[in-house]
This record gives C-alpha cells, structure tokens and sequence, in this order.
C-alpha cells in the first residue's frame, strides 16, 4: 500500500514563472525522496518601478512515504 504527502512550496524566479516553478523543485528534491508529482497552483509576480521584479509560482509537490519495514 502507498501513501503520498504533499507539501506546498513557492518558488522565486528572476526569469519566469516556469523557472520559479523548477527552483521549487530543485530545492525540494535535495531533502526529499520519491517526488512523484507537482501541480502548480498559483502564479504571481513582485513589482517594482512597472515591471516584474521576481516571478512566484506555488506549487504543491507529491512524494510517497517510504515504510518502515521496506
């Protein structure tokens, strides 16, 4: 039986909102083992002086809990 967690990240960009959405994974996948998934929920952007500053994108990453007795 498996059972996956899910945890909600944002991810900072200077470039886009894909690259945000990569530097959320990025750094996920170097604490946590056996990502399966992410969806993205939300995209958003910090202003300053008229123009994008930084691209945030949320998203939620899904990874199966390891058991005990594996």
């Amino acid at each position: 039986m498996a059972v996956i967690k899910t945890i909600e990240l944002v991810g900072v960009s200077s470039e886009s909102w894909r690259d945000a959405a990569g530097q959320a994974l990025q750094e996920a996948s170097k604490t946590i083992r056996g990502i399966t998934g992410m969806d993205i929920i939300d995209t958003s952007c910090t202003v300053v002086d008229g123009g994008i500053s930084e691209y945030l994108t949320h998203v939620r990453i899904r990874f199966r809990i390891e058991s005990a007795d594996r």
